[in-house]
């Protein structure tokens, strides 16, 4: 009985989402456009990915605020009505818990507000080339926000196992600290990067945070599994907007954020080594880039792709926005199932 309940639970904050979601796209959406919050595209020293997308110039971004700012929002009127009618319904929905969601949403916001900084730099045309904070920038405060994770972790929780499939649980010990900083700021690092075409972050954080949804929902972490089904369900909503051609993009504040958030709970559902799976995309994206910058130093400027990340590679080649967004989706899906079944017989 409490399984059915909880999947009710699960489901019906995920419909809330998209529904609250679609209510502020309008006001957000109009608010970004009334004073001209557009994207910037750089052109110094890449010639291919400003032909491709100089028509995007102007284009809004910091979109990434309806979908934290819904998580927000959901939170806010639960608490509103669990505190006003302590005994309906509404306290039995609210997800919000010291043990399982209390910092994946902290490291949300911290991280939502630093993307907002990076995003308002780059329409002001401040920092490295007028475009918002480096790589290197962006890096440092990757880092500094998963080392604050790992000390959480390690420290507070007591962690120091890594749930290896077909194996069970690796006793790691400090290294449990540099692992936990790597896939963090990977997971950021790499999603950022993905979101450069329309609709493409979007929907491939939609199948990786169902997947850690129903991973969680296994574990019977439930508040967990609703916090990632109501980032799923304004995730919908923001996507029926973001698809091409794009009324704004997700912007640094999404998807920092978003990239940020679903490596610490790959963390918390000790379910991390199978996230190059299920964040399949976003891996081959990053790796593009290395190998991209890599052979460029390396071999005095010869590329491996025309444009990098990848995506951009294939736009070079002639392959329509559309049809390389969906192509990443379906790869996308098709992996992260590979990844759930894994995790399921490797149990």
């Amino acid at each position: 009985m409490e399984i059915t309940f909880e999947a009710i639970r699960i489901l019906g904050l995920s419909a809330a989402a998209s529904v609250v979601a679609v209510l502020l796209t309008p006001l957000w959406s109009s608010f970004l456009y009334r004073y001209r919050l557009g994207k910037q595209i750089r052109t110094e020293g890449a010639p291919i990915f400003a032909s491709l997308h100089k028509q995007k110039e102007g284009t809004p971004t910091m979109g990434g605020v309806i979908i934290w700012g819904t998580v927000l929002v959901i939170l806010l009127l639960l608490a509103l009505g669990r505190a006003m009618f302590p005994d309906s319904f509404l306290a039995d929905f609210y997800f919000l818990s010291r043990s399982q969601t209390l910092l994946p949403l902290g490291v949300l916001i911290f991280a939502a507000v630093l993307g907002l900084i990076d995003d308002i730099l780059g329409i002001l045309h401040i920092g490295p080339k007028g475009g918002g904070l480096s790589i290197a920038q962006r890096l440092a405060l990757f880092t500094i926000v998963a080392a604050v994770g790992a000390w959480w972790f390690f420290v507070k929780l007591e962690w120091d196992v890594l749930f290896v499939p077909f194996l069970g649980l690796v006793n790691v010990g400090w290294w449990y600290i540099p692992i936990f900083i790597f896939i963090i700021v990977a997971t950021a690092f790499s999603t950022d990067l993905t979101d450069g075409l329309d609709g493409l972050a979007g929907g491939v954080l939609l199948i990786a945070f169902t997947s850690y949804g129903l991973i969680a929902f296994l574990q019977q972490r439930f508040d967990l599994a609703a916090l990632c089904a109501v980032i799923a369900g304004a995730l919908v909503a923001f996507l029926w907007f973001n698809v091409h051609p794009a009324r704004f993009f997700m912007g640094g504040t999404g998807a920092m954020a978003l990239g940020i958030t679903l490596g610490v709970i790959a963390m918390l559902t000790n379910a991390a080594l199978i996230l190059p799976l299920i964040a399949f995309i976003p891996m081959v994206e990053s790796l593009s880039d290395i190998i991209q910058v890599s052979s460029k130093k390396l071999r005095k400027g010869k590329k491996i792709f025309l444009s990098a990340p990848i995506h951009h590679h294939f736009q070079a080649l002639g392959w329509p926005e559309t049809k390389v967004t969906e192509r990443f989706w379906l790869i996308s899906g098709v992996m992260a199932a590979i990844g759930i079944i894994i995790y399921l017989l490797g149990r």
